[in-house]
């Protein structure tokens, strides 16, 4: 008798270009390794996160049958891949993969996992109704993984999901691999002061934008420090040319993409975000397990997931280019409050962030049948 084939994940991505979901889908795959078969679909046809995967993980990139938004010919479509795949469990990925929820009422009897990781700018400033409906209304049969508590309280109370339906899973990081000690990857930054550093995709919602405006006031004034962006997008010709504009350009660097970028934390001197929507972002717990202080928006779960003596240094999610400078001041000027802030942020992910109790839960809805590894 030929052995049994592993169980085949089927994954829908909007993009599998490297961010949060995709970068922790890969961390997923490489611990589990030959434990499942996975499939993936990017909507967008990018597949950049798949360089982030090892060779023993068994993937395959399947070609959506449907564009986004072709109705109910496209759900046909999709409902007939699913009937032929069979996968033990179908999970998609946040509002841009919706059309294969619903078309998974096609398909019956296939197991659906559904996660939501946050909101783009279209939603920064509150949820389209039409959206809260659909949610409502598609995702009530389904397992909905959230990692934050803004989340979760949006799917309790706005959505209003069975709660036996949800589960609460924040995300964890490699803290062996995100250290503040190891060897140190970043270019040199024009200029003089403390790095400060962001990593990000450049697009509007993460408004980088604000971040190198902050920065011009921060120069301006007298308080020295140079900015590292480390990140690749769309956005990045319209940043780099108000770097010019402002005048600052010679204290900015744009590294674009590092595929790891565990050392090139390492070569700041403390962590910036400055996103207009966010809910548990892996930048924030990547800069804390390297042990950096930061200042941040007030946005999703990062008031929550830093440090208490670090809270402090948090501008209000629709504030001013201003007070986000005046979050990062105070930083600047003494380093050793940055080190203070940095070994509490390190202590609290070692506390709340290692990586193998996400893995776990996640196992746990991947495949309940069997025992967890």
């Amino acid at each position: 008798m030929a052995p049994a084939r592993q169980p085949l994940l089927l994954h829908v991505f909007p993009t599998f270009a490297v961010g949060g979901a995709q970068v922790r889908f890969c961390a997923l795959a490489n611990r589990f390794g030959p434990r499942w078969r996975h499939a993936v679909v990017a909507l967008d046809g990018r597949t950049d996160c798949t360089a982030r995967l090892e060779a023993e993980v068994p993937l395959e990139l399947v070609a959506s049958p449907a564009a986004k938004g072709s109705g109910v010919r496209g759900m046909i479509r999709i409902a007939r891949l699913l009937r032929r795949l069979r996968p033990a469990a179908l999970v998609t990925s946040n509002w841009g993969s919706m059309d294969w929820v619903a078309a998974r009422l096609l398909a019956p009897g296939i197991r659906h996992i559904h996660t939501e990781d946050g909101f783009g700018p279209d939603e920064s400033a509150g949820q389209k109704p039409r959206r809260v409906l659909a949610r409502r209304l598609l995702l009530r049969r389904s397992t909905v993984v959230l990692p934050s508590e803004t989340l979760l309280r949006a799917a309790t109370d706005l959505w209003r999901l069975p709660a036996g339906r949800l589960r609460h899973i924040p995300n964890g990081l490699d803290l062996r691999r995100f250290r503040p000690d190891g060897p140190k990857a970043l270019p040199e930054v024009p200029g003089e002061g403390p790095v400060v550093g962001t990593v990000a995709a450049l697009r509007t919602e993460k408004n980088i934008a604000r971040l190198i405006r902050a920065a011009a006031l921060l120069l301006q004034e007298g308080t020295p420090m140079r900015l590292a962006v480390i990140g690749e997008g769309v956005e990045r010709p319209m940043l780099e040319a108000l770097a010019g504009e402002l005048g600052i350009a010679g204290s900015v660097l744009f590294t674009g993409a590092i595929p790891d970028p565990a050392a090139a934390y390492r070569g700041l001197d403390l962590f910036a975000l400055s996103s207009s929507t966010e809910q548990m972002p892996f930048s924030v717990l990547e800069a804390m397990a390297t042990g950096l202080a930061i200042a941040s928006t007030d946005v999703g779960d990062v008031r929550t997931m830093l440090a208490p003596a670090n809270r402090p240094h948090m501008a209000p999610a629709a504030g001013t280019d201003a007070a986000l400078a005046d979050a990062l001041r105070p930083l600047l000027r003494d380093a050793a409050l940055r080190s203070r802030l940095g070994s509490d942020n390190r202590a609290r992910a070692e506390a709340c962030y290692d990586e193998e109790t996400m893995f776990q839960a996640y196992a746990g809805l991947l495949d309940p049948r069997e025992q967890r590894a």
